[in-house]
């Protein structure tokens, strides 16, 4: 399969700070690629890198096997990009200026084709073209930066928080136009905070941590490394531990009886093993859920979520004692 994007001990520096502490990343032709990670993880560092709008401090970069810093004019011509936070040029219209961002990328504005689909997207994603860009709002900026990418085909698209401002019922125009262009051929990649999003569309995804991708692989590959919550309708009289509803089942973790409902987790590549002792058990309303992708993200940064509780914590405590 040939590989579009690939970074190798990818570093960035910006004085003593290390934005990327040498970053991994392999995007295939034809995927769309979940890149995943809060604020200041360095996703944006790596997107900028590979538009070439920012230099790599060491390491390799490449773009369809070229540089993105010293190719960057060739390369843009094959790339539509969206940021997450789009300005606009507040004297002209939003029609206006999805036709120069659209004529960037060497469309022509009187070309039949171009302006079919543009009126397309426009109707699909209810945008007033009409109006100046100082009377848009947020999610309509981003509308902007959206149809003038998909209205010129692309061979990849790097799309940075793309969905940001956007209300549920145009997320699913967009996941539609996603699904669109990745059956055309071309490549995504998406980074985005909303992990359902990336749940549905990704075929691998890779989630970065202080600069480095600490995992990497399609959803089932990446579930393997985690638990799934197992549950039936727990026996009349069970109590909250279990008792005997659990005997017999081995490798079995966080085990409890609520609700009426019997709930453990275990280790996803052992669930296979647990089936015929539930079998023979004959439980019913059995329901077996595989990790989230929100999961697998927190298993990586729950540790940050505590510490930054704790922190909390401790500053309201002293703020009460002064």
């Amino acid at each position: 399969m040939t590989t579009v994007i690939r970074t190798s001990d990818l570093v960035k520096r910006y004085g003593r700070t290390r934005a990327l502490d040498g970053l991994d990343l392999q995007v295939d032709a034809g995927q769309v690629h979940g890149f995943l990670g809060p604020n200041g993880a360095g996703k944006s560092t790596t997107i900028r890198i590979l538009l070439g709008l920012a230099r790599a401090s060491s390491g390799v970069a490449s773009v369809f096997d070229a540089h993105p810093w010293r190719d960057a004019v060739a390369l843009h011509r094959r790339i539509a990009y969206v940021p997450g936070d789009v300005s606009v040029w507040p004297n002209l219209s939003g029609g206006e200026a999805i036709d120069f961002l659209a004529r960037l990328r060497g469309a022509a504005h009187r070309d039949a084709g171009y302006r079919a689909e543009k009126a397309r997207l426009v109707d699909a994603f209810q945008f007033d073209p009409r109006k100046k860009g100082r009377a848009y709002s947020k999610g309509n900026r981003q509308k902007v930066a959206l149809i003038a990418a998909f209205a010129v085909p692309a061979e990849l698209y790097i799309l940075d928080e793309p969905t940001s401002g956007l209300d549920p019922l145009m997320e699913l125009v967009f996941r539609r136009e996603i699904a669109r262009v990745r059956a055309a051929g071309a490549t995504v990649l998406l980074s985005s905070h909303i992990l359902s999003e990336v749940e549905q569309l990704c075929d691998r995804v890779s989630i970065i941590r202080a600069g480095r991708v600490v995992e990497s692989g399609t959803l089932p590959e990446l579930r393997h490394l985690t638990r799934t919550e197992v549950s039936f309708d727990a026996t009349d009289g069970a109590d909250a531990s279990g008792g005997a509803v659990f005997a017999g089942i081995t490798d079995i973790h966080d085990a409890a009886v609520t609700d009426g409902r019997a709930r453990f987790t275990v280790d996803s590549d052992r669930v296979a093993g647990i089936l015929p002792a539930l079998a023979g058990r004959h439980v019913t309303g059995l329901r077996i859920e595989p990790p989230s992708l929100e999961e697998l993200f927190l298993r990586h940064y729950g540790d940050e979520i505590g510490a930054d509780a704790a922190s909390a914590d401790e500053a309201s405590a002293a703020g009460a004692r002064r």
